[in-house]
């Protein structure tokens, strides 16, 4: 039997099946990694929601408890360190400690870090570091100042000078770290300019095996039904993404399809959005998985699910999932399709800002494209993007890294 390595796994969350996005990839990636190696988790939460799930894959996992995000104690420290909001928020004693002791006690083959910013969290050692980048952070941040308007645009110079911290220690751990890994090939590409490495690593996302086996349980909507999410609201970028069909799209697509639907899912979407439910819009969060109304049920659901964005980078695993249950997708360049490797009108549709429209139409009126688009989605994913392979990529770069 081939020994294992031994991973000191590092997130600033709880890897969590009831979350999306980047908590799910890093709960995935965990539960197919367990296979080969011995990981020893460390999570920054708040509470330990999720604990258990992940729990069974892990050699050990340790929750350290992670404070109130606005505290006037960080706020203070932002101002007057060269860290930016995102990194103070991260940066914490006892995260510090937790990790050392597990350094200085046990012996590890690698430490792997989800997003950067509880890097600098971990202490010098000769340990290789493998950071994987979710999303290019800076870029988010950069572009939610640029779109600022109204009263809010007062606030640009100091939100500037915060851009402009993040980017440079974002910039400073892809330089300086063992090995960094990306969500998406554009993102490696980013970070290979930035940086002049020729050596940044790409990772696969992919979708859980249990979606790509998982029964049809939910007849599809009789009225046209949109679906953006499902996705956690409290990301900018899917609150930018609800407002840009509010405004841009909603009102024009019920100008020419009076039945239709729009379903806003995700965490916290009530939140943000609650004052927009009524019949034709509803306002939801989806439960966890094997609940009434999960993830599942609104893929199933729904005759087509539309994301534009206002900013590039990010797993995509709304597009991932979506397309497992044959559901078209739509979106203009800035969503992109992360690492999703399509052929445009074959498997989904991603279109300038102007041309949206017409897709959406398209797509609700015309049977036959409608199903072929989401059948040859469903087999796309279902083909070539499965985490029991995407994983094998990741193990790949583990192993490259611990036989040197």
């Amino acid at each position: 039997m081939t020994k294992k390595r031994r991973i000191l796994m590092i997130t600033p969350y709880i890897p969590r099946l009831s979350q999306s996005g980047g908590q799910r990839s890093s709960f995935y990636s965990i539960k197919y990694l367990a296979p080969k190696n011995d990981i020893t988790l460390i999570c920054f939460s708040r509470d330990e929601e999720g604990v258990e799930d992940v729990r069974q894959y892990c050699q050990k996992v340790i929750v350290v408890k992670r404070g109130k995000t606005w505290d006037i104690k960080k706020v203070f420290a932002t101002a007057f360190s060269p860290y930016p909001f995102l990194v103070v928020n991260y940066i914490s004693d006892d995260f510090r400690k937790t990790i050392q002791q597990e350094i200085d006690t046990h012996k590890f083959d690698l430490i792997h870090c989800d997003c950067f910013y509880p890097m600098p969290n971990i202490p010098k050692t000769n340990i290789p570091v493998v950071l994987v980048d979710l999303t290019i952070e800076y870029a988010v941040y950069q572009h939610y100042v640029e779109s600022l308007s109204g009263w809010r645009k007062l606030l640009a110079p100091i939100l500037w000078v915060d851009v402009r911290k993040l980017k440079y220690w974002e910039t400073h751990y892809w330089k300086n770290t063992h090995t960094v890994v990306a969500f998406g090939i554009e993102d490696q590409k980013i970070i290979s300019e930035i940086t002049g490495r020729n050596d940044i690593q790409y990772f696969q996302n992919g979708v859980d095996q249990k979606y790509i086996d998982a029964p049809i349980k939910t007849k599809k909507s009789k009225r046209p039904s949109i679906l953006f999410g499902v996705s956690n609201m409290k990301w900018m970028q899917n609150r930018e993404s609800v407002e840009l069909i509010l405004q841009n799209y909603w009102p024009q697509i019920k100008a020419q399809i009076p039945d239709c639907q729009l379903n806003i899912i995700g965490r916290f979407a009530p939140e943000f959005f609650g004052k927009y439910a009524s019949k034709d819009i509803i306002v939801a969060e989806a439960d966890a998985d094997g609940q009434a109304k999960d993830p599942q049920y609104y893929y199933q659901h729904c005759w087509l699910l539309l994301a534009p964005m206002g900013s590039g980078g990010g797993t995509r695993n709304k597009f991932l999932e979506g397309m497992t249950f044959g559901l078209p997708v739509i979106t203009n360049p800035e969503g992109g399709m992360g690492s999703i490797k399509i052929k445009n009108y074959k498997h989904a549709i991603v279109c300038p800002d102007n041309e949206i429209l017409k897709n959406v139409i398209k797509i609700l009126t015309d049977t036959k494209f409608r199903e072929n688009l989401g059948t040859n989605a469903r087999k796309l994913i279902k083909d070539n993007y499965s985490f029991v392979k995407c994983v094998e990529g990741l193990n790949q770069i583990y192993e490259n890294i611990t036989k040197k």
